[in-house]
Protein backbone atom coordinates (compact mmCIF):
# COMPACT_ATOMS: atom_id res chain seq x y z
CA UNK A 1 0.00 0.00 0.00
CA UNK A 2 1.45 3.05 -1.06
CA UNK A 3 2.69 5.61 1.74
CA UNK A 4 1.86 2.86 4.51
CA UNK A 5 4.43 1.01 6.45
CA UNK A 6 3.80 -2.01 8.96
CA UNK A 7 3.49 -1.13 12.66
CA UNK A 8 5.51 -4.60 13.03
CA UNK A 9 8.02 -3.86 10.60
CA UNK A 10 11.48 -1.93 11.58
CA UNK A 11 14.51 -0.65 9.50
CA UNK A 12 16.20 -4.04 10.08
CA UNK A 13 13.28 -6.21 9.15
CA UNK A 14 12.74 -3.87 6.01
CA UNK A 15 16.65 -4.42 4.77
CA UNK A 16 16.05 -8.36 5.70
CA UNK A 17 12.78 -7.85 2.98
CA UNK A 18 14.69 -6.24 0.56
CA UNK A 19 17.61 -9.27 1.09
CA UNK A 20 15.19 -11.85 1.01
CA UNK A 21 12.91 -10.43 -1.78
CA UNK A 22 16.69 -10.76 -4.34
CA UNK A 23 17.27 -13.84 -3.19
CA UNK A 24 13.89 -15.45 -4.44
CA UNK A 25 13.89 -13.62 -7.27
CA UNK A 26 17.56 -14.62 -8.28
CA UNK A 27 18.20 -18.03 -6.81
CA UNK A 28 14.53 -19.38 -7.01
CA UNK A 29 11.71 -18.21 -9.61
CA UNK A 30 13.78 -19.00 -12.34
CA UNK A 31 13.43 -22.43 -11.38
CA UNK A 32 9.60 -22.26 -10.82
CA UNK A 33 8.28 -23.72 -13.86
CA UNK A 34 10.48 -26.62 -14.11
CA UNK A 35 10.39 -27.48 -10.24
CA UNK A 36 6.23 -27.15 -11.03
CA UNK A 37 6.56 -30.16 -13.42
CA UNK A 38 8.90 -32.22 -10.86
CA UNK A 39 7.21 -31.57 -8.15
CA UNK A 40 8.91 -30.62 -5.37
CA UNK A 41 12.11 -28.00 -5.53
CA UNK A 42 15.49 -29.30 -6.00
CA UNK A 43 17.13 -30.64 -2.27
CA UNK A 44 19.88 -28.45 -2.98
CA UNK A 45 17.54 -25.52 -2.38
CA UNK A 46 17.49 -25.95 0.93
CA UNK A 47 21.27 -25.90 0.92
CA UNK A 48 21.18 -22.05 -0.64
CA UNK A 49 18.49 -20.88 1.57
CA UNK A 50 20.26 -21.88 4.51
CA UNK A 51 23.36 -20.53 3.69
CA UNK A 52 22.08 -17.18 3.17
CA UNK A 53 20.59 -17.44 6.50
CA UNK A 54 16.83 -17.91 5.48
CA UNK A 55 16.30 -21.46 7.24
CA UNK A 56 15.32 -20.80 10.84
CA UNK A 57 15.55 -17.33 10.98
CA UNK A 58 13.93 -16.53 14.32
CA UNK A 59 16.06 -19.70 16.07
CA UNK A 60 18.46 -18.08 18.72
CA UNK A 61 22.26 -17.76 17.04
CA UNK A 62 23.11 -20.39 19.68
CA UNK A 63 21.30 -23.34 18.32
CA UNK A 64 22.60 -21.72 14.75
CA UNK A 65 19.83 -19.93 13.88
CA UNK A 66 19.17 -16.11 12.90
CA UNK A 67 18.40 -14.97 15.79
CA UNK A 68 15.32 -13.00 14.96
CA UNK A 69 11.93 -13.41 15.98
CA UNK A 70 8.65 -13.81 14.06
CA UNK A 71 8.73 -11.02 11.86
CA UNK A 72 11.11 -12.43 10.03
CA UNK A 73 9.65 -15.20 9.35
CA UNK A 74 6.71 -13.10 8.63
CA UNK A 75 8.52 -11.34 5.66
CA UNK A 76 10.17 -14.47 4.19
CA UNK A 77 6.60 -15.84 3.72
CA UNK A 78 5.34 -12.27 2.14
CA UNK A 79 8.12 -12.14 0.28
CA UNK A 80 7.84 -15.50 -1.26
CA UNK A 81 4.25 -14.58 -1.89
CA UNK A 82 5.47 -11.91 -3.72
CA UNK A 83 8.26 -13.36 -5.58
CA UNK A 84 5.56 -16.29 -6.58
CA UNK A 85 7.78 -18.97 -5.17
CA UNK A 86 6.23 -21.87 -4.01
CA UNK A 87 8.41 -23.67 -1.39
CA UNK A 88 8.30 -25.30 2.52
CA UNK A 89 10.09 -22.91 4.49
CA UNK A 90 6.58 -21.57 6.52
CA UNK A 91 6.32 -25.53 7.87
CA UNK A 92 10.13 -25.92 8.49
CA UNK A 93 10.89 -22.35 9.90
CA UNK A 94 7.72 -21.49 11.49
CA UNK A 95 6.14 -24.67 12.55
CA UNK A 96 8.57 -27.40 13.24
CA UNK A 97 11.66 -25.15 14.42
CA UNK A 98 9.13 -23.73 17.21
CA UNK A 99 7.93 -26.63 18.41
CA UNK A 100 11.12 -28.16 19.23
CA UNK A 101 12.52 -24.46 20.72
CA UNK A 102 9.32 -24.56 22.68
CA UNK A 103 9.28 -28.28 23.92
CA UNK A 104 12.81 -29.61 23.57
CA UNK A 105 15.06 -30.78 25.56
CA UNK A 106 18.67 -28.55 25.29
CA UNK A 107 19.78 -31.86 24.09
CA UNK A 108 17.01 -31.92 21.08
CA UNK A 109 17.72 -28.19 20.30
CA UNK A 110 20.81 -28.88 20.11
CA UNK A 111 20.69 -32.05 18.09
CA UNK A 112 18.57 -30.63 15.35
CA UNK A 113 18.13 -27.22 15.10
CA UNK A 114 21.51 -26.67 13.57
CA UNK A 115 21.05 -28.79 11.02
CA UNK A 116 17.84 -27.47 9.98
CA UNK A 117 19.21 -24.31 10.13
CA UNK A 118 21.99 -25.07 7.50
CA UNK A 119 19.43 -26.95 5.19
CA UNK A 120 20.89 -30.29 5.89
CA UNK A 121 17.52 -31.16 7.69
CA UNK A 122 14.48 -30.49 6.15
CA UNK A 123 11.32 -30.43 8.28
CA UNK A 124 7.88 -31.36 8.15
CA UNK A 125 4.64 -32.34 10.46
CA UNK A 126 2.51 -35.23 9.69
CA UNK A 127 -0.28 -34.23 11.08
CA UNK A 128 -2.99 -35.56 8.77
CA UNK A 129 -4.36 -39.24 7.96
CA UNK A 130 -6.33 -40.03 5.11
CA UNK A 131 -9.74 -39.52 6.31
CA UNK A 132 -9.09 -37.59 9.20
CA UNK A 133 -8.27 -33.85 7.73
CA UNK A 134 -8.82 -31.16 10.54
CA UNK A 135 -9.84 -33.44 13.24
CA UNK A 136 -6.50 -34.09 15.11
CA UNK A 137 -8.15 -35.65 18.37
CA UNK A 138 -9.15 -38.52 15.94
CA UNK A 139 -5.49 -39.40 14.42
CA UNK A 140 -5.19 -42.83 14.66
CA UNK A 141 -1.67 -43.34 14.36
CA UNK A 142 -0.02 -45.14 17.02
CA UNK A 143 3.31 -44.97 19.07
CA UNK A 144 3.57 -47.07 21.79
CA UNK A 145 5.84 -47.44 24.18
CA UNK A 146 8.70 -50.96 24.20
CA UNK A 147 11.30 -50.58 25.94
CA UNK A 148 13.65 -47.71 25.06
CA UNK A 149 11.61 -47.20 21.90
CA UNK A 150 8.45 -46.04 20.26
CA UNK A 151 6.95 -48.32 18.04
CA UNK A 152 5.35 -46.24 15.06
CA UNK A 153 2.49 -47.40 12.93
CA UNK A 154 -0.07 -45.43 11.01
CA UNK A 155 -0.56 -43.38 7.67
CA UNK A 156 -0.16 -39.77 7.02
CA UNK A 157 -0.89 -37.33 4.07
CA UNK A 158 -1.35 -33.93 2.68
CA UNK A 159 2.71 -33.97 4.09
CA UNK A 160 4.21 -30.69 3.02
CA UNK A 161 8.08 -31.40 2.65
CA UNK A 162 7.34 -34.75 2.94
CA UNK A 163 9.55 -35.89 -0.07
CA UNK A 164 12.80 -34.18 1.55
CA UNK A 165 12.02 -34.63 5.16
CA UNK A 166 14.61 -35.81 7.19
CA UNK A 167 12.60 -34.84 9.92
CA UNK A 168 9.17 -35.50 10.89
CA UNK A 169 7.22 -33.91 13.91
CA UNK A 170 4.88 -37.04 13.89
CA UNK A 171 1.55 -36.35 15.62
CA UNK A 172 0.73 -39.98 17.38
CA UNK A 173 -1.44 -42.11 20.04
CA UNK A 174 0.52 -43.00 22.53
CA UNK A 175 -2.30 -43.96 24.51
CA UNK A 176 -5.40 -44.53 22.67
CA UNK A 177 -7.97 -44.78 25.58
CA UNK A 178 -7.62 -40.98 26.78
CA UNK A 179 -8.43 -39.24 23.45
CA UNK A 180 -6.91 -35.72 23.35
CA UNK A 181 -4.79 -36.43 26.18
CA UNK A 182 -2.84 -39.60 24.94
CA UNK A 183 -1.93 -37.59 21.63
CA UNK A 184 1.91 -36.99 21.75
CA UNK A 185 4.76 -35.82 19.18
CA UNK A 186 7.24 -38.04 18.80
CA UNK A 187 10.10 -36.34 16.49
CA UNK A 188 11.62 -38.93 13.78
CA UNK A 189 14.70 -39.11 11.66
CA UNK A 190 13.73 -40.63 8.21
CA UNK A 191 17.52 -41.20 7.02
CA UNK A 192 17.95 -45.00 6.53
CA UNK A 193 15.19 -45.80 8.87
CA UNK A 194 13.33 -49.40 8.57
CA UNK A 195 9.76 -49.07 8.22
CA UNK A 196 9.33 -45.81 7.27
CA UNK A 197 8.40 -45.32 3.43
CA UNK A 198 7.54 -42.07 1.19
CA UNK A 199 4.19 -42.71 -0.80
CA UNK A 200 3.97 -40.71 -4.34
CA UNK A 201 3.99 -36.67 -4.28
CA UNK A 202 0.54 -35.92 -4.70
CA UNK A 203 -0.70 -34.13 -7.50
CA UNK A 204 -2.02 -30.72 -6.64
CA UNK A 205 -4.33 -28.21 -7.86
CA UNK A 206 -1.81 -25.51 -7.06
CA UNK A 207 1.57 -25.00 -5.15
CA UNK A 208 2.74 -27.80 -7.11
CA UNK A 209 6.25 -26.81 -6.77
CA UNK A 210 5.96 -27.23 -2.87
CA UNK A 211 6.35 -31.24 -2.47
CA UNK A 212 2.99 -32.49 -0.80
CA UNK A 213 3.33 -36.46 0.41
CA UNK A 214 1.92 -39.41 1.60
CA UNK A 215 3.97 -41.16 4.57
CA UNK A 216 4.06 -44.47 6.09
CA UNK A 217 5.07 -45.98 9.25
CA UNK A 218 5.48 -49.75 9.77
CA UNK A 219 6.56 -50.82 12.83
CA UNK A 220 8.82 -47.58 12.91
CA UNK A 221 11.27 -47.61 15.95
CA UNK A 222 12.06 -44.16 17.23
CA UNK A 223 13.60 -43.70 21.05
CA UNK A 224 11.31 -42.64 23.62
CA UNK A 225 13.60 -39.83 23.85
CA UNK A 226 12.33 -38.32 20.92
CA UNK A 227 9.53 -37.54 22.48
CA UNK A 228 9.01 -33.68 22.56
CA UNK A 229 7.94 -32.54 26.02
CA UNK A 230 8.57 -33.90 29.56
CA UNK A 231 5.50 -36.19 29.44
CA UNK A 232 3.41 -38.51 26.90
CA UNK A 233 0.04 -37.10 26.54
CA UNK A 234 1.28 -33.36 25.61
CA UNK A 235 0.74 -33.34 22.31
CA UNK A 236 -2.90 -31.89 21.76
CA UNK A 237 -1.98 -29.19 24.25
CA UNK A 238 1.21 -28.40 22.62
CA UNK A 239 -0.85 -28.11 19.25
CA UNK A 240 -3.04 -25.98 20.54
CA UNK A 241 -0.72 -23.31 21.56
CA UNK A 242 1.66 -23.21 18.29
CA UNK A 243 -1.32 -23.35 16.10
CA UNK A 244 -2.21 -19.40 16.13
CA UNK A 245 1.65 -19.04 14.67
CA UNK A 246 0.85 -21.19 11.97
CA UNK A 247 -2.40 -19.49 11.44
CA UNK A 248 -0.80 -16.17 10.95
CA UNK A 249 1.91 -17.54 8.45
CA UNK A 250 -1.23 -18.41 6.45
CA UNK A 251 -2.86 -14.90 6.49
CA UNK A 252 0.20 -13.35 5.91
CA UNK A 253 0.54 -14.90 2.98
CA UNK A 254 -3.37 -14.46 1.86
CA UNK A 255 -2.82 -10.56 2.22
CA UNK A 256 0.49 -10.55 0.38
CA UNK A 257 -1.42 -12.34 -2.60
CA UNK A 258 -3.76 -10.35 -2.90
CA UNK A 259 -1.71 -6.74 -3.24
CA UNK A 260 0.27 -8.98 -5.63
CA UNK A 261 -2.47 -9.96 -7.77
CA UNK A 262 -4.06 -6.41 -8.05
CA UNK A 263 -0.37 -5.39 -8.78
CA UNK A 264 -0.12 -7.93 -11.44
CA UNK A 265 -3.97 -7.05 -12.84
CA UNK A 266 -3.32 -3.27 -12.79
CA UNK A 267 0.01 -3.98 -15.14
CA UNK A 268 -1.98 -5.86 -17.51
CA UNK A 269 -5.35 -4.00 -17.73
CA UNK A 270 -3.12 -0.43 -18.31
CA UNK A 271 -2.10 -2.28 -21.79
CA UNK A 272 -4.80 -4.65 -22.85
CA UNK A 273 -6.51 -3.00 -25.30
CA UNK A 274 -10.37 -3.90 -25.69
CA UNK A 275 -12.61 -2.14 -28.54
CA UNK A 276 -9.99 0.47 -29.51
CA UNK A 277 -8.93 1.58 -25.59
CA UNK A 278 -7.21 0.35 -22.78
CA UNK A 279 -8.70 -2.42 -20.47
CA UNK A 280 -8.10 -0.06 -17.57
CA UNK A 281 -10.01 3.13 -18.85
CA UNK A 282 -13.57 0.87 -18.53
CA UNK A 283 -15.61 1.87 -15.64
CA UNK A 284 -16.20 -1.34 -14.55
CA UNK A 285 -12.26 -2.35 -14.55
CA UNK A 286 -11.51 0.90 -12.41
CA UNK A 287 -14.39 0.05 -9.51
CA UNK A 288 -13.42 -3.99 -9.29
CA UNK A 289 -9.75 -2.84 -8.68
CA UNK A 290 -10.89 -0.37 -6.33
CA UNK A 291 -13.02 -3.03 -4.29
CA UNK A 292 -10.17 -5.26 -4.45
CA UNK A 293 -7.92 -2.68 -3.12
CA UNK A 294 -10.04 -2.20 -0.73
CA UNK A 295 -10.10 -5.49 0.93
CA UNK A 296 -6.93 -6.17 0.51
CA UNK A 297 -6.14 -3.04 2.63
CA UNK A 298 -8.28 -4.10 5.32
CA UNK A 299 -6.36 -7.63 5.41
CA UNK A 300 -3.06 -6.05 6.06
CA UNK A 301 -4.21 -3.64 8.47
CA UNK A 302 -5.86 -6.24 10.50
CA UNK A 303 -3.10 -8.75 9.97
CA UNK A 304 -0.47 -6.10 10.69
CA UNK A 305 -2.20 -5.77 14.30
CA UNK A 306 -2.60 -9.34 14.76
CA UNK A 307 1.62 -9.43 13.92
CA UNK A 308 1.59 -6.59 16.98
CA UNK A 309 -0.40 -8.48 19.08
CA UNK A 310 1.34 -11.94 18.11
CA UNK A 311 5.08 -10.19 18.81
CA UNK A 312 4.36 -9.09 22.15
CA UNK A 313 2.60 -12.63 23.31
CA UNK A 314 -0.96 -11.68 23.27
CA UNK A 315 -2.32 -12.88 20.37
CA UNK A 316 -5.19 -15.36 21.34
CA UNK A 317 -6.34 -18.33 19.04
CA UNK A 318 -9.86 -17.08 18.39
CA UNK A 319 -8.49 -13.63 16.71
CA UNK A 320 -5.62 -15.74 14.92
CA UNK A 321 -8.76 -17.63 13.43
CA UNK A 322 -10.40 -15.10 12.27
CA UNK A 323 -7.51 -13.53 10.50
CA UNK A 324 -6.53 -16.89 9.08
CA UNK A 325 -10.36 -18.19 7.62
CA UNK A 326 -11.35 -14.32 6.59
CA UNK A 327 -7.86 -13.29 4.68
CA UNK A 328 -8.09 -16.84 2.88
CA UNK A 329 -11.48 -16.41 1.60
CA UNK A 330 -10.77 -12.60 0.40
CA UNK A 331 -7.89 -13.98 -1.45
CA UNK A 332 -9.65 -16.39 -3.33
CA UNK A 333 -12.49 -13.47 -4.02
CA UNK A 334 -9.55 -10.96 -5.01
CA UNK A 335 -7.89 -13.01 -7.42
CA UNK A 336 -10.49 -14.78 -9.01
CA UNK A 337 -11.62 -10.95 -9.54
CA UNK A 338 -8.47 -9.91 -10.98
CA UNK A 339 -8.34 -13.36 -13.43
CA UNK A 340 -11.72 -12.25 -14.75
CA UNK A 341 -9.89 -9.04 -15.65
CA UNK A 342 -7.66 -11.13 -17.86
CA UNK A 343 -10.24 -12.09 -19.66
CA UNK A 344 -9.29 -15.19 -21.54
CA UNK A 345 -5.28 -14.79 -20.80
CA UNK A 346 -6.09 -15.04 -16.95
CA UNK A 347 -7.28 -19.01 -17.68
CA UNK A 348 -3.58 -19.92 -19.33
CA UNK A 349 -1.01 -21.18 -17.25
CA UNK A 350 1.77 -19.18 -18.29
CA UNK A 351 0.08 -15.70 -16.91
CA UNK A 352 0.99 -15.78 -13.02
CA UNK A 353 -2.55 -14.90 -12.29
CA UNK A 354 -4.13 -18.12 -13.42
CA UNK A 355 -0.84 -20.37 -11.13
CA UNK A 356 -2.35 -17.86 -8.13
CA UNK A 357 -5.60 -18.80 -8.99
CA UNK A 358 -4.69 -22.16 -8.35
CA UNK A 359 -2.41 -21.76 -5.30
CA UNK A 360 -4.98 -19.17 -3.23
CA UNK A 361 -7.49 -22.00 -2.74
CA UNK A 362 -5.83 -24.33 -0.57
CA UNK A 363 -5.99 -21.66 2.55
CA UNK A 364 -9.23 -22.08 3.13
CA UNK A 365 -8.24 -25.95 3.60
CA UNK A 366 -5.15 -26.24 4.96
CA UNK A 367 -3.62 -24.81 8.82
CA UNK A 368 -7.67 -26.01 9.74
CA UNK A 369 -10.52 -25.72 7.67
CA UNK A 370 -12.01 -22.04 7.64
CA UNK A 371 -15.34 -24.32 8.93
CA UNK A 372 -13.20 -25.09 11.96
CA UNK A 373 -11.71 -21.40 12.28
CA UNK A 374 -15.35 -19.95 12.14
CA UNK A 375 -16.46 -23.02 14.95
CA UNK A 376 -13.57 -21.30 16.95
CA UNK A 377 -14.63 -18.30 17.25
CA UNK A 378 -18.44 -19.00 17.44
CA UNK A 379 -17.24 -20.86 20.92
CA UNK A 380 -16.35 -17.36 22.22
CA UNK A 381 -19.61 -15.91 21.19
CA UNK A 382 -21.10 -18.55 24.21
Amino acid sequence: MDGYTSPWMTEELTLFSDSVARFFETEFAPHQERWEKQGHVDRDAWSKAGAVGLLCASVPEEYGGGGGHFGHEAVLNIEMNRALVNFGIGVHNGIVSHYILSYGTEEQKRRWLPRMASGEMVAAIAMSEPGVGSDLKSVRTKAVADGDDFVINGAKTFITNGYHADLICVVAKTDPERGAKGISLVMVETTDLPGFRRGRILEKLGQKAQDTAELFFDDVRVPRANLLGPKEGDGFAQLMQQLPQERMIIALSAQASMHRAIELTSDYVHSRKVFGQNLSDFQNTRFKLAECKTVATIATTFVDQCMVRLLAGELDSATAAMAKWWTTQKNCEVVDECLQLHGGYGYIMEYPIARMYANARVGKIYGGSNEIMKELVARTLD
